[in-house]
């Protein structure tokens, strides 16, 4: 494979694109930047399915360098002007350190802004920032209204994210988002899709949250409810934290945490033709 100066290593979930980062690692003196808006977390590596799932929190893998996973705690929020900040900075490092940054994960957000940057978005108070989150987590649905049609994000954060900048300026979010952008990775990464048939990515799923259970996932799931993180944010989360609660049986939980995962791989791969342009495809199977 040629070499570039940088990567971008996408796909849907359970596609493969982890490994696939970390041997490409492994040829080109890389350096792993997560762009997974789970995975940041600590405390469900299982749950967010973390190279670091089953092992101890270091900076490495194998001699690889690996960053931004892990590194906030469940009572932490990340903004995606925030997300950017730190990953330039990571990008810097490696690039100043003699290695290739290699960007990966799933989360087309995160993904965007490396690609084209961020628009400007003005401070919100604590005041807004508040209300909006309340009302998402009393009606998910009815906060949504409040938003434009063009909004399509369905993601309880960023639907907050999005009220809380209309509450504070009366502008909405799409408005903030039309404006110039700045902020992206230049030169743009090489951008490779991992993109496995949708027959193979099912199997995965399915053998992938057998593993998610063996390892860790309850535990993980009691901690998220111990701490009052939205478990919506994460599949697997959601349908383990019911389960606990006693709201539904394990033979559900996983029933319905399967079917969600292929929903979410469904929505990704669109966003991924649609949105994502990659320079290569690779159909693993």
């Amino acid at each position: 494979m040629k070499k570039f100066d940088s990567y971008i290593i996408a796909g849907p979930t359970a596609s493969g694109k982890s490994d696939f980062a970390h041997n490409l690692a492994k040829q080109v003196k890389g350096f792993i930047i997560n762009c997974d808006s789970v995975q940041i977390y600590r405390g469900i590596e299982n749950i967010s399915a973390s190279p670091f799932a089953g092992m101890p929190i270091t900076d490495e893998i194998e001699g690889v360098p690996y960053r931004l996973f892990s590194i906030l705690s469940l009572d932490k929020q990340i903004s995606v002007v925030d997300y950017l900040y730190m990953a330039k900075k990571e990008y810097n490092n490696a690039k100043n350190s003699g290695y290739t940054p290699i960007f990966v994960g799933g989360t087309g957000y995160y993904i965007n802004a490396i690609i084209n940057g961020i628009s400007p978005m003005p401070e919100v108070s604590k005041a807004a920032r508040d209300k909006a989150r309340d009302l998402v987590a009393k009606d998910l649905e009815t906060a949504r209204t409040l938003l434009p049609s063009d909004f399509k994000a369905k993601d309880p954060q960023r639907v907050a994210r999005a009220l809380e900048v209309f509450f504070e300026t009366g502008k909405h979010i799409t408005y903030w988002q039309s404006l110039s952008r700045s902020g992206a990775i230049e030169p743009t990464p090489h951008k490779i899709l991992i993109n496995p048939p949708l027959e193979v990515l099912h199997k995965r799923i399915v053998a992938r949250i057998s593993k998610m259970l063996d390892g860790g996932a309850i535990a993980e799931a009691q901690a998220v409810i111990d701490s009052g993180w939205n478990e919506n944010r994460a599949i697997g989360a959601a349908q383990l934290c019911s389960f606990l609660r006693g709201e539904i049986t394990q033979e559900d939980c996983i029933k319905n945490w399967i079917t969600k995962t292929n929903q979410y791989a469904k929505r990704q791969r669109t966003w991924f033709r649609t949105q994502f342009s990659a320079d290569e495809e690779i159909r693993k199977n």
